[in-house]
């Protein structure tokens, strides 16, 4: 049996749009790249842009956890002593949008093929996108923020508590 190799007609295209909103921005991030790259197809190939488009609204309202928003996010300017940085709790309140492309850039192969698969990823801070003409559908396999969830705190002090039971005892 021969290997299958995908032929540019016969690739086929779909628009998904994503709602940002309570969602944690690499877990966002990682599912977006994988539609982008064309994982989630059976006829994937690393050599083939065989990928879907992926619009993301209201990235205004994404998540970061933990102490994130203090962390630095350094870029260069290309000239000498160019280095700037900026937090991401900063970007987040600016450019909410140049957060989550960058997030999705780091998932993505670095190459020739990695850029024109970036090209696919519209991000919007809003609910607002200009892509309605192309119908896009929700995205299946993006799982939805949990509500209630327990923090890492919760699960630190339900251990104190136990470990205080057990000393009783």
């Amino acid at each position: 049996m021969r290997t299958y190799a995908v032929k540019p007609k016969e690739i086929e295209r779909k628009w998904f749009v994503v709602d940002a909103t309570n969602h944690t921005v690499g877990r966002l991030a990682a599912s977006v790249a994988q539609v982008l790259r064309g994982k989630h197809k059976p006829t994937f190939a690393y050599n083939a842009d065989v990928g879907d488009h992926v619009i993301v609204v209201n990235a205004a309202k994404v998540r970061l956890t933990g102490n994130k928003k203090d962390e630095l996010i350094y870029r260069h300017t290309g000239y000498p002593g160019g280095i700037r940085s900026v937090s991401r709790g900063r970007l987040l309140e600016t450019k909410p949008d140049r957060l989550i492309r960058r997030a999705v850039w780091g998932m993505l192969p670095k190459h020739r093929l990695g850029r024109r698969i970036f090209k696919k990823l519209k991000v919007y801070a809003g609910p607002d996108h200009p892509h309605v003409a192309q119908n896009p559908e929700p995205l299946p396999n993006i799982r939805a923020p949990e509500k209630g969830k327990k923090t890492v705190s919760a699960a630190v002090e339900r251990a104190g508590a136990t470990k205080e039971r057990n000393t009783e005892n």
